[in-house]
């Protein structure tokens, strides 16, 4: 048997295990792609009319956030353009709470106080990560489909690749005007060429969060051997004390607005555990995060503070890290723009399209096969009495 057959029972075999899965994945990711522009288009609290220069600091809305949610930990404040709320972030791992509540920075009017746990694209998210169950047992899960489903489009390709020269333009071509079960099997086989390239990227990129050891790996193949340092917030000097009046949070917020005064967003947090740091990023293209300044203050003397890790200055930033940063951005397509994200949508209906076509394949295939055993043989049929 030639290396084609044991490709395509691998590529069968494989396909029945994981297309449920595949099929979830690149729904929810399909579904997802727009998530941002849908959420400005329903969700008019996100928005706010400018009223005078004068922008409420981080200390003010969070005393304004915390009336509106008292008793919760708040994770960060982001400012994003003047014509958008403010947002104080509050999230717990251990508690089990996410929440958003939007303000106004001109009036300290509280607009919306949102469950993002409860939110529709936060469902879709769910799924897309860990299929609807416990993070514990769905994540391992997707990342090993993934996996698997890297190996069906190599396989994919392997199958696809033309016996004669004779067959390659075909091999591009979808014949609309064959019987349904040619189109079908053009479907698969040439829409899943097609987008070969982009579903590696997919699972690629899904990798490198599915596992550490494939993320470390991909680290160091793009840096020259260097070794993936996980995100942390350097300790600020226990042996100082704050005295100054103006509370440190907002003191640098003010620091990170006049350093980037045409950021489109600056968030900043407050230290996470006793001696922990300030937290602050400015990101020049709210629709993309890769470019995003990352930096961090003792809380006592607010000197700033130096770390080793991948979400640091941007110029400081070498390649390897730079692709670490673009992952996301590169997963969803907001790497490319608009254009990008509607890519990233067709691509993901496409790839989505992929088990099922595969699965009519596979039952037809399989129908036939049963049909042809029952049909009795010229033979038998000889001497079957009357």
């Amino acid at each position: 048997m030639n290396l084609k057959h044991w490709v395509s029972k691998i590529h069968l075999w494989l396909g029945l295990s994981s297309g449920l899965v595949v099929f979830v994945v690149a729904v929810t990711g399909c579904i997802y792609a727009f998530q941002s522009e849908i959420q400005d288009l329903v969700q008019p609290y996100r928005f706010v009319e400018k009223s005078g220069d004068t922008i409420l600091p981080p200390s003010e809305i969070w005393k304004k956030a915390d009336e509106a949610l008292p008793g919760k930990h708040l994770h960060g404040i982001l400012y994003p353009t003047d014509d958008r709320a403010a947002q104080a972030i509050y999230y717990s791992f251990e508690e089990h709470y996410y929440y958003f509540v939007y303000v106004n920075q001109f009036t300290g009017e509280v607009q919306k106080v949102k469950d993002e746990f409860a939110d529709f694209f936060r469902l879709v998210l769910d799924g897309h990560f860990y299929l609807w169950l416990p993070a514990e047992i769905g994540q391992p899960m997707v990342a090993s489909f993934t996996l698997v489903f890297l190996v069906m489009v190599i396989s994919g390709l392997i199958l696809w690749w033309p016996k004669k020269k004779k067959g390659v333009e075909k091999s591009f071509k979808i014949r609309w005007d064959a019987r349904w079960r040619r189109k079908n099997y053009d479907l698969h086989q040439v829409l899943g060429f097609y987008v070969m390239i982009f579903a590696l990227v997919f699972a690629l990129t899904g990798l490198v969060w599915g596992f550490t050891w494939f993320r470390d790996a991909y680290y160091a193949a793009t840096t020259g051997g260097d070794k993936f340092v996980e995100y942390y917030a350097p300790l600020s000097d226990s042996t100082q004390s704050y005295t100054a009046e103006i509370p440190g949070i907002d003191q640098i917020w003010l620091k990170m607005r006049s350093e980037y005064p045409d950021a489109e967003w600056i968030e900043v947090h407050p230290p996470d555990y006793e001696h922990g740091s300030f937290a602050a990023n400015a990101n020049p293209d709210a629709s993309t995060y890769w470019k995003m300044d990352y930096r961090y203050f003792d809380q006592y003397t607010l000197e700033e503070l130096p770390v080793d890790h991948v979400w640091n200055r941007f110029h400081e930033a070498g390649f390897g890290d730079k692709l670490q940063r673009m992952n996301y951005d590169i997963h969803v397509g907001a790497i490319g723009g608009l254009a990008g994200k509607t890519l990233a949508f067709f691509l993901s209906a496409i790839i989505a399209s992929l088990p099922i076509t595969g699965f009519l394949i596979w039952w037809g295939r399989r129908n036939k096969a049963q049909n042809q055993l029952k049909k009795p043989s010229r033979r038998s049929e000889a001497v079957i009495p009357a």
